[in-house]
């Protein structure tokens, strides 16, 4: 009966090792090119803070992917990029003279190629929308890329984190 088992086991193991050697392999998935997948996220957020500047709506919403979600501090989430036309055709209506700029970009890539992280730090001129006073904002600006099917590059989310001014250094 020891034989009979010895056989049975050696039997198995024979079938899924030949099984396996039948199985194809997973295809060879080409290595992401990170590089270029970054230079076309810097590339799309630098035209996006163009559009911004230019005040044109249209082509700032136009950077939003499917599902876009926007997430500004003491605002509700702006979601969608229908949503995000609306949000950025009244802030130019508020503030006709809003700018913004970026600085110490930075976009990290997943080994896949299919997503990336944008950061920043921005600066935003913009007047209040009830006193109409110019203010002026300095904070980390983050978002997430996705690639779209047609090989593009859209913003999926988006946070503006504002934060705090320096300290006014003691005087000796």
């Amino acid at each position: 009966m020891t034989r009979l088992t010895l056989a049975g086991a050696a039997l198995t193991v024979l079938m899924s090792a030949s099984l396996a050697a039948c199985t194809k392999p997973a295809a060879n998935k080409a290595a992401a090119d990170t590089g270029a997948i970054a230079a076309a996220v810097k590339a799309d957020a630098d035209q996006l803070v163009a559009d911004f500047n230019a005040h044109d709506a249209v082509k700032s919403a136009s950077h939003d992917g499917p599902g876009y979600v926007a997430m500004f501090h003491g605002t509700p989430n702006t979601v969608g990029p229908d949503a995000d036309l609306a949000a950025t055709k009244q802030l130019f209506a508020d503030s006709p003279n809003t700018t913004f700029s970026v600085a110490d970009e930075t976009v990290d890539v997943a080994a896949s190629g299919d997503m990336a992280v944008y950061r920043a730090t921005y600066s935003y001129a913009y007047n209040d929308p009830k006193t109409k006073k110019p203010l002026n904002e300095t904070g980390n600006f983050v978002a997430g890329y996705k690639k779209q099917p047609d090989g593009s590059w859209k913003m999926a989310w988006e946070i503006l984190a504002d934060t705090p001014a320096a300290p006014v250094a003691a005087k000796s």
